[in-house]
C-alpha cells in the first residue's frame, strides 16, 4: 500500500485529527502528518473564496505531484478537505509543530497556497484573509506576511518588499542578504537534503523572484 493510499484510509478514520502521527523519526517534510496537512490545506485554500474551481484543482496537482495509481486516493482525501474551511487552524497548527517557526519549510507551504489561490487568475480578500491567519499559526508577523505576499499579489512592485529589506538599508547590506536567501533556497541544498520535488519547485520559483527583484534594487543603486 502507498503512502497516498495510507493517506486516504487514515483521513476517514480519523476525521480532523493526524496528531496519532507526531513522534515519528520519519523526516517532518515526508511524515503522513505533514502530508495530511498540506493537502487539507490545499483544498481549503481552494475553498477559502467560496468556490473551488478546476484550474485550483490542477494548481494542487502542480503542488503536488502524485503518481497516477494513487490519485484516485489523494483525490478522496482533497474531496472531503474542500466542503468547507472549517478546521484549517487545526491542520496549520499540526503543520507548524513538525517545523520551527517561521522556518523556510513553513514559508515554502505559504508559497505553495499562493500558487493554489491565484490559480483562477486572482487572489480574493478572502483568500488572503485566511492565508494571513496561516501565516500568523507559522509564526511569521505581519511584516514577513507581507513580503511573502508580494512575490504572488501585486501590492507597490516593490523589490525591496520582495527582498524583505528596508529602501533606506545600504546596497552591501541588502547584498549581503540576497546571497543569504540564494544559500538558503539553491534547489541543490534541497535535493540534498530529501525535500520532496514538489517543494523544490515551490523553494526554486520563490528564488527566481528574489533574485528578479535583487537585479532591479542592482540597476536602481549601482551606477
Amino acid at each position: 500500500m502507498s503512502i497516498w493510499q495510507r493517506i486516504a484510509g487514515t483521513f476517514q478514520e480519523v476525521g480532523d485529527s493526524v496528531t496519532s502521527y507526531f513522534g515519528s523519526t520519519t523526516p517532518p517534510e515526508k511524515s503522513v502528518a505533514f502530508t495530511i496537512g498540506m493537502i487539507a490545506l490545499s483544498a481549503k485554500m481552494a475553498k477559502a473564496d467560496g468556490t473551488v474551481t478546476k484550474d485550483e484543482v490542477a494548481a494542487f496537482g502542480q503542488v503536488f505531484q502524485v503518481p497516477e495509481k494513487d490519485r484516485p486516493a489523494v483525490a478522496r482525501v482533497f474531496d472531503l478537505a474542500k466542503q468547507d474551511i472549517a478546521g484549517f487552524e487545526s491542520y496549520a497548527k499540526q503543520v507548524a509543530a513538525l517545523f520551527p517557526a517561521g522556518s523556510d519549510m513553513l514559508e515554502n507551504v505559504l508559497d505553495g497556497l499562493f500558487h493554489i489561490a491565484k490559480a483562477d487568475g486572482a487572489v480574493h480578500p478572502d483568500e488572503v484573509t485566511f492565508l494571513s491567519h496561516i501565516a500568523d499559526v507559522f509564526g511569521f508577523d505581519a511584516k514577513a506576511f507581507r513580503r511573502i505576499t508580494a512575490r504572488h499579489v501585486l501590492l507597490a512592485d516593490d523589490p525591496y518588499e520582495i527582498l524583505g529589506v528596508d529602501r533606506d538599508m545600504p546596497y552591501e547590506d541588502i547584498r549581503k542578504v540576497h546571497r543569504k536567501l540564494v544559500r538558503e533556497l539553491h534547489p541543490d541544498k534541497h535535493v540534498a537534503s530529501g525535500m520532496p520535488q514538489e517543494l523544490v519547485l515551490i523553494a526554486t520559483e520563490r528564488l527566481a523572484r528574489i533574485n528578479e527583484a535583487f537585479d532591479r534594487i542592482k540597476k536602481e543603486q549601482v551606477k
